[in-house]
């Protein structure tokens, strides 16, 4: 990993493909640290199967701080992926353009802050996974059900509007397996 110092703030930027890195969430916080990289899909394993294709890689920035007597941690991810389509089991590429904001608390206070909605909270320990933290909010923002827009699916299908039977699209969907 490749350090560096901006404006008193510790900064990281790595290209993350074997390396997990850890950080003290706490330390994270109070000392306003920042990590950037960028990791390949294909090695986030609870990813895979949301996945129309593993390939390609999402950029993370994960930035500390301390709002009032709170630990904050947020995380923007940015990339895009390939998801399979619902209606028609088609791929179609997803932008990924994700921001949260996660609240550390120690593991005595989690139940009682779960009750605040202003931001979700997460046990701030000394060994957490980042790329974790990563696969998690891609899990979390994901679409449950991907979908192209309207239309499009037809024209993945390639079925005709003047067909009679109510299972030629099924007949399509089997062909294409």
């Amino acid at each position: 990993m490749l350090g560096f110092d901006r404006g008193g703030a510790n900064i990281y930027h790595a290209r993350l493909m074997f390396a997990r890195p850890l950080i003290d969430g706490a330390d994270f916080a109070l000392n306003g640290k920042e990590l950037r990289g960028e990791v390949a899909l294909d090695t986030l394993p609870r990813l895979s199967d949301r996945l129309a294709e593993s390939g390609g890689y999402v950029a993370f920035y994960l930035r500390g701080h301390q709002m009032f007597d709170r630990l904050l941690l947020e995380i923007e991810l940015t990339g895009k992926c390939r998801l399979r389509c619902q209606r028609c089991l088609g791929e179609m590429d997803y932008p990924i353009a994700m921001t949260s904001s996660l609240r550390l608390v120690s593991a005595t206070e989690i139940d009682a802050a779960d009750t605040d909605d202003e931001t979700e909270c997460i046990e701030a320990a000394p060994g957490m996974d980042v790329l974790s933290l990563v696969e998690d909010e891609l899990l979390l923002g994901l679409p449950y059900a991907p979908s192209h827009t309207v239309g499009k699916c037809a024209e993945q299908l390639n079925v005709s509007k003047q067909s009679s039977s109510p299972f030629a699209v099924l007949a399509v969907l089997n062909h294409k397996q």
